[in-house]
Parts: structure tokens; C-alpha cells; sequence
């Protein structure tokens, strides 16, 4: 696609599913090539040119946020996979683990586990063995504190596995921990670069003014919607992309308001984040959201009518390239609360 884009080619995203309509009101046999898939193509642009956009290339400084972007999030979730592997083999043998380490992917949980990966050793573990691991893993403060509630935790008694079960596990249990480190330190290489990629783009600014995105939640919202100045034709447009807003369903006398399926899961997965990060930042969005949940909405319904109103104000503050203002963004909704008061 860049490569056509690049050599002048004027370019149409068509959906799969309007092809397929597309072929049927000239194909009823239910017959398909290649040649023919090409011919409807084809026919498509010349007489319904009017109906679809030409593609909207992003900068390159766009696709670079987008790429790191997407990246990181694929390091998380792969890190998510195996934490959650890990925990389930030391739910089958190393109980104690659990109790001393809620979170499986911290530093204090890896070096522990990568010198103690068996109950016995975990057992034997004095608190100088205990205070150098968690050193050598990165903790710096409350050293005594930390040892000694991770000794109390592994010396309780538990139902133990055979021993040559426990090996076995611990074997799993000492390549999962070096998986997880590794894919830590990828996570922060990553992390500072997409930072330094976002904070240099002409944009970054807006992002940041907007309450509840930083450096790595606005590079993900960038990286997604992207930064073509024409894409989106207006704020709904743009809503309706990010797949917050919702769809209306009218046949006869029915009619029926639902949420958008169809959409970029990445995308819709980072305005959650943003929407629940800016209630503790904005009272606007704090209001907003306590105003769907008095009206019966559940927390995620709130947070999807909360992040389509910072979609729109986003949509907003690029267009007429101006940073974020609380007062601007919520005054109108106070006006209204006032007057229904």
C-alpha cells in the first residue's frame, strides 16, 4: 500500500463485505475469481467513486508512533500470557510464591523465584539471602521489611508435591522467570522509545493537554487514529472509527440503540484506558461519568459514553489546533445541569 501511495497511485479502502454486495447484483450464480474479484473492483470505483474516500496517508512520524506503539502492547500481552502460565504452575506446587507476590512479573517476585524456584529452597531462604536477591533484582528501599514478609510467606506450611514433580516444575518455573525478565526490559527499551517518538510529534501537544493521557497511552491514541489532516470528515466520523459511538438499528417500528462490535480493538482498548484515567484528573469527566452512572448506566457503558465525549473534544482540538481547556470542553454541560436544576 505505502508503495503505491508512493509512486502516485490514487488509493480506496473498500470493506470486504461491500465487494461482496457489490458482486451480487451482478453475479447471482455465486461464482468467484480472481479476474472477476478485479472486474468488480474495478467497476466499483468507476460508478461509486462518489460513495468511498481515497485512502489518507499518515506521516511517517505517524507510522513510527504506531509501529512502536503497537509493539509495546504486543510485549505486554505476551508478558500477561506467560505471568499467567507461571502462576498457574506455582498454583500446583509453590503455593507460598503466591502469598509472598501478588504481581508474578515484578522484580521482587523474579529474583526471588530465580534463586528459590522450589518450596524448599524457597523455605530455606535466610533473610541476607533474601535482602541480596531483592538487591540484585533492583529494590533499593524497605529491604528489611520486604525480606521479612517474603520469609513469612514462604515458610507456610503447605500440601507439597512429590519431589521429582516439584523439580520438573521448578525446571518451567526458572524458564518462565527468564522469559518474564527479558520481556520486562523489552517493555522499557520500547517504552522510552516511543516516548521520544511521540513527544517529537507536531501533535504530542494536544495529546498531552487532553486529562488522563501520557506519554505512552496518547502515543497509542496518535498511532491508531492517526495524523492525516483529512481522514475524518468530522468528529462523528471519527467517533464512529474509534467505535465509541453508538449505532442505531430502525426497521419499521423498531428501533434499537446498540454498541459498536465492529471496530479497532487497540484503539477502543486505549480510549477505555483514557476514559478511566480522566476521571481522577478532570471533574468535567468525573461529572460526566457520575451523571451516566446515576442514570443506571454500568461502569463500562459510562466509560464508552465518556471516551465517545473526549473522542469528539480530541476531534476538536486537532482541528482548530488548540490545546485542551476544561472550562471550554465542559461549560455547556454545567449550563444545562443548571437550567434542568
Amino acid at each position: 500500500m505505502h508503495a503505491l501511495a508512493a509512486t502516485g497511485y490514487q488509493i480506496y479502502a473498500i470493506n470486504p463485505l461491500a465487494v461482496a454486495r457489490y458482486r451480487e447484483r451482478h453475479n447471482l450464480g455465486g461464482t468467484k475469481s480472481d479476474p472477476g474479484d478485479a472486474k468488480v473492483l474495478a467497476d466499483l470505483v468507476r460508478t461509486d467513486r462518489h460513495n468511498h474516500r481515497p485512502l489518507a496517508a499518515d506521516s511517517p512520524e505517524a507510522e513510527a508512533i504506531k509501529v512502536l506503539a503497537r509493539g509495546h502492547q504486543n510485549l505486554i500481552w505476551a508478558r500477561n500470557r506467560h505471568t499467567n502460565q507461571l502462576r498457574n504452575a506455582l498454583r500446583e506446587y509453590y503455593p507460598g510464591a503466591l502469598e509472598a507476590f501478588s504481581d508474578l512479573a515484578d522484580r521482587d517476585a523474579l529474583a526471588v523465584l530465580e534463586k528459590a524456584p522450589t518450596p524448599e529452597d524457597g523455605a530455606a531462604l535466610s533473610l541476607s539471602a533474601l535482602r541480596a536477591a531483592l538487591r540484585r533484582g533492583g529494590r533499593q528501599r524497605n529491604l528489611e521489611q520486604r525480606s521479612t514478609e517474603i520469609q513469612a510467606s514462604l515458610r507456610i506450611e503447605y500440601l507439597a508435591a512429590p519431589p521429582v514433580l516439584a523439580q520438573a516444575f521448578a525446571a518451567t518455573t526458572k524458564a518462565s522467570v527468564g522469559i518474564i525478565g527479558e520481556l520486562n526490559r523489552g517493555i522499557a527499551e520500547l517504552e522510552a522509545a516511543l516516548a521520544e517518538h511521540f513527544e517529537q510529534h507536531p501533535d504530542a501537544d494536544i495529546y498531552l493537554s487532553l486529562p488522563g493521557l501520557g506519554d505512552v497511552l496518547g502515543a497509542r491514541v496518535l498511532g491508531e487514529f492517526g495524523d492525516a489532516p483529512d481522514r475524518y470528515a468530522s468528529a462523528k466520523s471519527r467517533k464512529n472509527y474509534a467505535g465509541t459511538s453508538p449505532r442505531t438499528v430502525a426497521s419499521g417500528k423498531k428501533r434499537a440503540v446498540l454498541a459498536r462490535y465492529v471496530r479497532n480493538r487497540r484503539l477502543y482498548d486505549a480510549i477505555d484506558q483514557w476514559a478511566f484515567c480522566s476521571i481522577s484528573t478532570s471533574p468535567g469527566c468525573r461529572a460526566f461519568y457520575d451523571q451516566h452512572r446515576g442514570a443506571g448506566d454500568l461502569h463500562h457503558q459510562a466509560l464508552r459514553a465518556l471516551g465517545n465525549r473526549l473522542v469528539g473534544i480530541l476531534h476538536g482540538c486537532l482541528d482548530s489546533r488548540t490545546l485542551y481547556d476544561e472550562t471550554k470542553a465542559w461549560a455547556h454541560r454545567e449550563q444545562k445541569l443548571d437550567r434542568a436544576a
